[in-house]
């Protein structure tokens, strides 16, 4: 199954995730910010605490349901002086997800600079000796 892939996740976010409880996150790096550009509320993602550079066949991480989705531009102006001014754009994405499952990167489909991130992925399983 190919899946979009938000990858340098904290954590502690994964962990947080794991519990169960819905939460919404706010994601500024660039390459994140335009994979979530081609996904839909009701669309699963991959996340992992892997940083985009070092993703490869095997890497673990969680599959998460897209509730809502919201990418906005702000806009910050910082003065030094009366005189002088810079203006600053940030373009984040805010989206809501709940945990699914774990799951495994099986092969890297596609990455780079201004392309989505997408992955080949495999359910894994978890099992308790009893």
């Amino acid at each position: 199954m190919s899946q979009a892939a938000l990858t340098g996740i904290a954590s502690q976010v994964i962990a947080e995730l794991k519990r169960g409880r819905p939460r919404t996150l706010e994601l500024t790096s660039a390459h994140n910010v335009v994979t979530l550009a081609g996904v839909e509320p009701g669309q699963h993602l991959f996340m992992t605490a892997v940083d985009l550079d070092d993703l490869s066949p095997g890497d673990a991480g969680i599959m998460v349901d897209v509730m809502a989705i919201s990418i906005s531009m702000k806009r910050q102006i910082e003065f030094n002086n009366p005189i002088f001014f810079e203006e600053r754009e940030r373009v984040a994405a805010r989206v809501q997800v709940r945990f699914c499952g774990t799951s495994m990167v099986k092969q890297v489909r596609e990455r780079g600079m201004g392309r989505a991130t997408l992955v080949e992925l495999t359910k894994t399983g978890c099992y308790h000796a009893v």
